[in-house]
């Protein structure tokens, strides 16, 4: 917290404890007058646009600086995208304080587990990536797994330790499951989820990040698929399609990817699930890859009808 001024003129500048300011000559009726609570007895200036690290803040201090921030917010901090400013601020404390925009979690954790990010006690990535493989919804979770690991990359190694050091907690297999394939390249939470649903549905793991050149000068980036076959697989968000520049820049390479005898597959967030595995399958197949039995579900009139993302956009549908 910082001060300006003294008496009836103080000022705090930054997100801070009401009863420290008070205890440090902030009239009460000042208190009320010019700051807003964030979190119970935390404020900031009332003209104030709290920022993620602002609430990441506000919510360590709720736990009289005892807690830790883990989970999205962690993996925020650690420089994760795609974690909404709104997102609930995950904390690890020894007690429990429920509280709207707070996610309360008394998980053990050790000494080794935590770093020091903005001035706040944040679990390192490792622990990061422990804590979203195991509580977040299985899609969400590998989105997550996917930005941290492309901001700040973790050893898996170091994940599996944790793994060790803690047994069968709640959400381990999950995370078990999930971390062989996790993948930095990732450049969006469809993304991710499009690579889950194709490796869900026994497509070998496609490659991220696929990079084509050639003699002439011609270069163009893959989000994924697979080299042998020349398939690539793409998720157009709603950026694609409101971007002038970048709608251009798509079109404009397809006809020398075609020259080079690649074939992309692009998916958009009305597609279902059913939809872009028939249609990825059909070019799987005709380009050489093996067949998969386990695909007949797409024929059947019951398989689900349920979009690609979530209504609106580039949401996410865990």
């Amino acid at each position: 917290m910082v001060v300006i001024g003294d008496g009836d003129d103080l000022v705090m500048t930054e997100v801070f404890l009401g009863r420290e300011a008070l205890g440090d000559g902030l009239p009460r009726h000042e208190l009320r007058r010019w700051y807003k609570q964030m979190f119970r007895g935390v404020y900031l200036p009332k003209n104030a646009t709290p920022t993620f690290e602002d609430r990441a803040l506000g919510a360590w201090l709720t736990s009289d600086r005892q807690g830790v921030i883990a989970g999205a917010a962690a993996s925020a901090l650690h420089g994760a995208r795609w974690v909404d400013v709104r997102e609930p601020i995950e904390l690890l404390v020894a007690e429990r304080r429920r509280q709207p925009g707070l996610v309360i979690r008394m998980d053990r954790f050790r000494d080794d587990e935590v770093t020091t990010l903005a001035g706040m006690p944040v679990t390192t990535a490792a622990r990061t990536a422990f804590d979203l493989g195991r509580h977040q919804p299985r899609a969400l979770a590998l989105g997550r797994l996917d930005a941290l690991m492309r901001a700040a990359p973790y050893g898996l190694a170091d994940v599996q330790r944790l793994i060790d050091r803690y047994g069968p907690v709640r959400g381990v297999r999950q995370l078990r499951e999930l971390l062989p394939i996790v993948d930095g390249g990732a450049e969006s939470l469809p993304e991710s989820r499009l690579r889950l649903l194709l490796i869900d549905h026994g497509f070998a793991a496609p490659e991220t990040q696929i990079a084509v050149s050639g003699g002439d000068g011609f270069t163009a980036l893959l989000d994924m698929g697979w080299r042998d076959l020349r398939l690539a697989v793409e998720y157009d968000g709603a950026h694609h399609q409101s971007d002038r520049v970048q709608y251009l820049k798509d079109r404009r390479r397809l006809p020398g990817l075609m020259e080079r005898e690649w074939e992309v597959l692009t998916f958009v967030n009305e597609d279902t699930p059913r939809e872009v595995i028939a249609r990825t399958y059909e070019a799987y197949v005709r380009r050489g890859g093996a067949e998969i039995d386990a695909l007949a579900w797409v024929t059947r009139s019951s398989a689900p009808n349920r979009r690609f993302g979530r209504e609106g956009g580039d949401g996410w549908a865990a």
